[in-house]
């Protein structure tokens, strides 16, 4: 049940408009990579819980792909975040009229409902080990609330890193 709870939240973020910019090193055969580690200073800027909640998540995405997780891997993988809180944009609306004859008069205003939200930009890159370079990479923006539970967190970090991996590998359009 607490499976099928935090799938239906996913499935609801991810269609709540996470957006996905990819790069990529088209030189690149990534049919090539099969193991992956992190790199080994990784500066996420999150807290230590998140860094777990991304590192648990990524670990499982990319195993149910067949990737294996290796000491001496052939892609590091790298994340960091910047993030700012900003009030929801969820209003609700209260207006007040009067009108007669030619004369109109009217007054509107709006309440915010739902708190501050965390604006995050996540940015995923995959290193080649061997010649140290850059050679894919993912930046997602999304918004979570600003005192969101565990639950949501891994809901929310869930969704957009199944985006991320969604555009991985690149397609190959020669």
């Amino acid at each position: 049940m607490k499976f099928l709870s935090i799938f239906m939240l996913s499935l609801f973020l991810v269609s709540c408009g996470a957006t996905v910019a990819v790069d990529y090193d088209k030189q690149i055969d990534f049919s090539k990579y099969n193991s992956y580690n992190y790199f080994p200073t990784i500066d996420s800027g999150l807290n230590e819980l998140d860094d777990n909640r991304i590192i648990q998540i990524t670990d499982s995405l990319l195993q149910q792909r067949g990737f294996v997780k290796s000491e001496t891997p052939q892609l590091y993988i790298n994340f960091f975040a910047r993030e700012s809180v900003s009030r929801s944009r969820n209003t609700i609306g209260i207006g007040i009229g009067s009108g007669g004859g030619n004369v109109g008069v009217g007054v509107s205003g709006g309440i915010p409902i739902g708190g501050r939200v965390v604006n995050q930009q996540l940015t995923m890159d995959f290193i080649d080990v061997e010649k140290d370079d850059l050679v894919w990479q993912a930046v997602v923006d999304g918004e979570m609330k600003e005192r969101a539970t565990p639950q949501q967190k891994e809901a929310y970090y869930t969704a957009i890193i199944r985006k991320i991996l969604s555009k991985y590998p690149p397609s190959s359009k020669k």
